[in-house]
Formats: structure tokens, sequence, C-alpha cells
């Protein structure tokens, strides 16, 4: 590969510092506002929802962090797609998860609109995305370091803020706190825990794996981990059960509390219950809270979409520029690049203020499908390549081979189910052009510079 200018990444990020990169990453708008969505399809079935979701991300999340352990880089399951399966591959996944986080951090600057909204009516969506699009930039423009403590922080204040609601939750449910308790009343007296059937459950998984995007935010952080053979699989295991604690927990509280069919798409649900609760102070904090969680996932987006520029100039899947790192080590120029490409989010909050988020949500949606599809491929590869050493590997993935074609089977499933939502069909349709625009992209960078594959990258395959 490439030497880039300026020296190498810098290894700046502990394990707390990855935990906290991937929490912050999955626990966001999928969870804080895009909970909505998925309660109006299966109501308090929404707790199974996220059981079979995030069991299929466990087994994914294990087959990137075997990888991970393994060979850690900048760029993660692009590297390993273009190293075990061939140049279009590595294309492929490099610049769809790009595409997936500019998407991503798209949806957050959306959001951050409608929370601010929330105590500010008057003032526009579109400025607030503006103003906190500065502020991320510069924040990733510092160091590795920086960016990882700000995360830890970030991401600290959604994790104890979900403790809070969830013990909150529970006071309400058993004491009351000032007027009866709620019980239990609320999973099954409104037609039922799954009042649209398995045909509900099935749809609420698409929404649901929108919000598990950003776990794989700890394969991105390898490159930069310290001690990546022991972060990456601890960072894997505790985050993996915390979000699905964070996660089960705080939605089972919800469904408890508040009926399912009076939660609404006009802001957080998490704020809206609250604040029909008469807990004023409750509903500002987390108002507070969902603004951070936004802020947190739009930061980390930007992170790994430098990260990922940065591997595919390495690969020559992108132009040399963006391998320019400054006097801290930071890929400056992949930063500012893809700062700008979500720029479109404020015009988006412009022209349509209404109903922007699940339209973004949706493309980003069918984006993560693919990048989780190439990892479960890619890992089949990468086993290939390791046979007989499985033993020898620092964090081998459990259940293989069958994981992998189970979880394969489900993002299929995903992409049919995409297309019986009205806001999500059209992204389905732009698949296919998507990946067709890719491959004339990479024919068009293959006949302008030729093969990308350096002569080390090669030896590499062979091997």
């Amino acid at each position: 590969m490439s030497t880039p200018k300026g020296g190498q990444l810098q290894r700046g990020l502990k394990n707390r510092h990855i935990q906290m990169i991937a929490l912050g990453g999955a626990i966001g708008t999928g969870l804080f506002y895009g909970s909505a969505e998925s309660i109006r399809l299966v109501g308090p079935g929404i707790i199974l929802s996220y059981l079979i979701g995030g069991a299929v991300m466990y087994l994914i999340m294990r087959m990137l962090g075997e990888m991970s352990a393994e060979e850690p880089v900048a760029g993660a399951f692009s590297h390993f797609a273009y190293k075990y399966w061939g140049e279009f591959p590595g294309f492929l996944a490099g610049w769809n998860y790009w595409f997936l986080y500019i998407l991503v951090s798209m949806a957050e600057l959306t959001v951050v609109g409608i929370y601010v909204a929330y105590w500010l009516p008057e003032f526009p969506h579109w400025a607030t995305s503006l103003i906190v699009l500065t502020s991320i930039t510069l924040i990733n423009l510092v160091n590795v370091r920086f960016y990882g403590e700000l995360e830890f922080w970030f991401a600290l204040v959604k994790v104890l803020a979900v403790i809070g609601m969830i013990v909150l939750g529970l006071a309400l449910i058993f004491l009351g706190l000032g007027g009866p308790a709620t019980g239990f009343d609320n999973l099954w007296t409104h037609d039922g825990f799954l009042p649209n059937g398995v045909w509900g459950l099935l749809l609420s998984l698409v929404v649901v794996m929108f919000s598990f995007g950003g776990t794989e935010l700890i394969g991105i952080a390898a490159g930069e981990a310290d001690d990546p053979r022991r972060s990456i699989p601890r960072a894997v295991k505790q985050v993996m059960w915390r979000i699905l604690l964070f996660y089960i927990g705080s939605l089972t509280v919800m469904m408890i509390i508040f009926p399912w069919n009076e939660v609404g798409t006009e802001g957080s649900p998490f704020v809206t219950i609250f604040s029909r609760l008469g807990i004023g102070s409750a509903a500002n904090i987390l108002n507070f809270v969902v603004l951070t969680a936004a802020i947190s996932v739009y930061n980390s987006g930007i992170y790994s979409n430098g990260r990922m520029l940065y591997s595919l100039a390495a690969q020559g899947n992108a132009p040399k520029i963006f391998m320019t790192l400054g006097g801290n080590k930071v890929p400056y120029v992949a930063i500012l690049f893809s700062s700008a490409c979500t720029l479109a989010a404020v015009v988006i909050n412009y022209v349509i203020p209404e109903g922007a988020f699940m339209q973004v949500m949706a493309l980003a949606t069918t984006a993560a499908t693919i990048t989780w599809g190439m990892i479960m491929l890619v890992h089949l590869r990468f086993r290939r390549a390791h046979a007989g050493k499985v033993s020898q590997l620092a964090f081998p993935a459990p259940f293989f081979p069958y994981a992998n074609y189970a979880c394969v089977a489900f993002m299929v499933l995903i992409v049919v189910m995409m297309t019986q939502l009205d806001s999500m069909r059209n992204a389905v349709y732009v698949l296919p052009v998507w990946l067709a625009v890719l491959y004339v992209g990479f024919r068009v960078k293959l006949r302008a510079g030729g093969s990308a594959e350096s002569s080390t990258l090669q030896q590499e395959r062979a091997h």
C-alpha cells in the first residue's frame, strides 16, 4: 500500500475509547428518535424485534472482531475485502461504507434541529445543523486522542441517561412517584403484545437494524487502537451486551409505562412520554441527552469517514490527497471532504424540513445491509485463508460458517421487507443503481491508473 504523507496514523485510542466510540455510534437517533417508527409497526413487540436484531449484530460483530484483532488496520472491512476477495470488493466495501456514514451523519444533522426545536421552536433546523457540522469538524481536526476523549464523555452522558431513564421508569412502574403505579398492563391491553402480528414484527426489523448501525466502528478504530489484540475482543463483547441492555431495557420500560399506540414521531418518544406524564424536568434533561446523542453519532461519523477515505486512498481506490496527515497525525483532507459532503443535510433541512429523516434513514439502511453483507462474505474468505490456523486466532467467531449463512439470509429478508414500507421502498430501487455507479467508478479508476493493487498486497494475498 502507499505511504501516507506525514507519517502513519497515531495509535492513541485505548479500550475505553473504542468501547465508547462504538456505543456512541450505536446509541443515537435510531433509539431515541427512530424507535417511534418501529413501535408504530410492532407495538410492545419492539422488545422482541431488538432481541432478534441484536443477536444478528452480535454474530456480525464477532466476525469483524476476529478479523480486526488479527489485522488491526484503518478501513477494516474495506481492507479485508480488498485483501481476501479482490480489488472491486475492496473498492465497493470502502466507498459504500463511506457513503453509508455520510447518510448517517446527514440523518443525525436532520434530527438535531428537531431536538433544538423542543426549546426554540422558531429557530430554523438548517441553522442548527450548520452549527453542529462546523463545531464537530473542528474537533475532529485536533487529534485522535482528543476525539476519543470527547466521544468517551459524549457516550457516557448517553449511557448514564439511559440508565437513569430505566431507573425512573421502574420507579413509575412499581412506586408511581406521586400517583398510582403504572403496572404492566400496557404490554398487552392495547390489542396485544404483537398488535400487527408477525408481519408487523418483520417490518419493524428494518428500522431496528438501522438503530444498530455504528457498532462496526470498532473495526474502523482498530487502526488507532494501542493494543488491538486485547482491546478489540474486549470492546466487541462488552459493547454488544451493553447495547442490548440499554436498547431492550429502555424500550421495555417505555412500553410498560406508556401505551404504544400513543407514541408519535414528533420529537423523541422518550421526551414525549415523560412530558405527557407530567415530569417536565425529566423531559428537558432527556431532550438534552438525545441532542447530545445525535451530536455524538455525527462526531463518530466524521471520524469514521475520514479514516475510510484514508484507507481507500492507501489502497489506490481514492485520490492520494486523502492520505495526507497533519502534524497531529489526523487525515485532515479526508475529514474536511467528508464534512463538506454532509452539508447536503443542511440543504435538505432547508428544502424539506418535514419527513427528511425517514428518507435519509432508508438510504442508510440499504447501504448498511451491503456493509454487513460484505463483512459476512469476506469473513468466509478470511477463514479460508487461515485454514488450519483457527486455534491461533486471537478472537475466533462462533458458529462458523452457519452464522455467516444465517446472517446473509437475514439481510436479504431486511431488503425484501423494505419494499413493503412506503418510506423505504424507493431506497431499495436505488440499490442496484448505486451498485452500478460504484462498478462504473471502479472501471474508470482502472482505466485511469491501472491496477490499484500494490506489490505488498499482492504478496500478502498470494501468501
